[in-house]
């Protein structure tokens, strides 16, 4: 592909991923192809706006980790378009994470908590990177004091970087801690059925293009694109819940209508 054309999205998306190592080609494949199928694979990529690209964060998963995963993933995709001046601009400026802060539901600071559903796998993954970053609290305490042995705090950049990690470290361990308190695991055995329900992976048919993709259904803590686990709350997730294997479900986006049969439900 000559990059002084105007490639579509598809065919840009292609080289980009064809560019990288094939380790991370792979894991990076599900959020840019993603991003693409958003928008459709015949879109010229030079008629992408940075209005359109700053909106397509609204629609990511809100789980903390894997959203803003996800957005560094497009961000690289959309800085190796411009290189290859296919784009005027750089739209990957355009694509910033939301200023909300990712926090448990308003319900959990009453006495009853909210219990969040998770998978036994989701619940393993909370308790070994709440695990992890307990471990990391001495090393946290050591930076600042390093970075405090610099008497000039008008100008002491590490130590507010310190204290603000600090303050990042100390609020997650929080969070994982209330989720866990709060979390009830999903009954894996219970009676199956043609309903998809969270938890469950979805063998889909792209009705227009043939392809065959594959999601697993999880709560908003436990997405990751990398390995197709999508959330709930997300638009394709929202049009699975409820249906049942052999039927159609449609997602409207912005290239129009995206209609997918579900082939298979997997528990």
């Amino acid at each position: 592909m000559n990059s002084s054309q105007s490639p579509s999205l598809g065919e840009a998306a292609s080289g980009f991923l064809a560019s990288l190592p094939p380790e991370k080609g792979e894991a990076s494949q599900q959020a840019v192809y993603g991003f693409v199928r958003w928008y459709g694979w015949e879109r010229p990529f030079a008629k992408l706006t940075a209005p359109e690209v700053a909106k397509y964060a609204e629609q990511l998963s809100l789980s903390q980790a894997s959203y803003l995963n996800n957005l560094e993933l497009i961000r690289a995709f959309l800085a190796y378009a411009k290189k290859q001046t296919w784009s005027k601009t750089n739209l990957a400026t355009h694509l910033k994470p939301k200023k909300a802060k990712v926090r448990l539901p308003s319900s959990a600071r009453h006495n009853s908590p909210s219990a969040t559903s998770l998978t036994r796998e989701g619940y393993a993954e909370l308790k070994a990177e709440l695990a992890d970053l307990k471990s990391k609290r001495a090393q946290s305490i050591e930076e600042i004091r390093r970075a405090a042995a610099d008497k000039d705090f008008r100008e002491n950049a590490p130590l507010e970087a310190a204290r603000e990690e600090r303050g990042h470290l100390e609020g997650r361990i929080r969070e994982l801690e209330e989720a866990l308190k709060s979390a009830t695991i999903m009954d894996e055995t219970r009676k199956v059925t043609l309903k998809v329900s969270m938890g469950d992976s979805i063998v889909l048919r792209d009705q227009t293009s043939g392809d065959e993709l594959r999601y697993t259904i999880v709560s908003p803590r436990e997405v990751d694109p990398a390995k197709g686990k999508i959330s709930s709350n997300s638009p394709i997730g929202k049009a699975l819940i409820g249906r049942a294997q052999g039927d159609t479900v449609e997602i409207i986006a912005p290239v129009g209508k995206l209609s997918y049969q579900i082939e298979q439900i997997v528990r």
